[in-house]
């Protein structure tokens, strides 16, 4: 078994080295492991910090970002992953020693196609907000529970390479990928909520993503473009 990590990069330049500094010791050249990082355009030294980062070890591989937003930028590192497990990241994170380790230990003992682990919630420097995302947001497995109040944050997120087959390519008017990938998981597969901490998850005022909600109108425009999408989904799969 192999492992690919999709990082999306745009603007990243102050946490870049702190998140690839914990991610690659846990990768294993032999085992043909990789860090797929598509950078879009940004107006910091995105780009050039992964191009320098590349150039010292063969296990990240930098892709020119399409430029079209986080969702198409996570697609297009996600399609170029060659292993047979797949982990999310984002680029402001901190992976906690273990992570992968613990993940595919679960893999092992489970039959699930996604796994979503807990995590630490900090602040940009570090500090913890919250000692379990989990418990802050409720987070449980399920379509409809998740469609309600989304639970699968990519960051915390790895899965098996067949689960592609179901979730690409994604829909172009669903609110984020990674709820798109935990609800297909959740809707024709299996998912196991794994409850230990292997994620520092920073929140701050740049995060592409956010806990705060929109309003309800646009609340319910996306959990109807989510239904109409599993939907669409299903009737292709057949």
């Amino acid at each position: 078994m192999s492992v690919s990590v999709a990082l999306a990069a745009k603007d990243g330049a102050r946490y870049l080295h702190s998140q690839v500094a914990s991610i690659l010791p846990q990768l294993d050249e032999a085992r043909g492991d990789e860090l797929i990082i598509s950078t879009d355009p940004s107006s910091d030294a995105t780009s050039e910090i992964v191009a320098e980062l590349a150039r010292e070890t063969h296990l990240i591989r930098q892709l020119a970002g399409p430029g079209r937003g986080v969702q198409a930028n996570f697609e297009q590192a996600i399609r170029a992953c060659r292993g047979s497990h797949l982990f999310l990241s984002d680029q402001d994170d901190v992976w906690m020693p273990d992570k992968l380790a613990e993940v595919m230990h679960a893999f092992e003992t489970s039959e699930a196609f996604l796994i979503l682990h807990d995590a630490v919630v900090v602040d940009e420097d570090l500090h913890e907000l919250a000692p379990s995302y989990f418990e802050s947001r409720g987070s449980r497995p399920g379509v409809w529970s998740s469609i309600l109040r989304n639970s699968y944050v990519g960051c915390c997120m790895a899965f098996k390479r067949e689960l592609l087959a179901y979730a690409l390519p994604f829909p172009p008017d669903i609110p984020m990928h990674d709820q798109w990938l935990g609800l297909v998981a959740s809707r024709f597969t299996t998912v196991r909520l794994l409850p230990v901490q292997l994620v520092q998850y920073r929140r701050h005022r740049s995060t592409a993503t956010s806990d705060t909600h929109a309003g309800l109108w646009q609340m319910t425009l996306w959990r109807y473009a989510v239904i109409r999408a599993l939907r669409k989904r299903e009737r292709e799969l057949i």
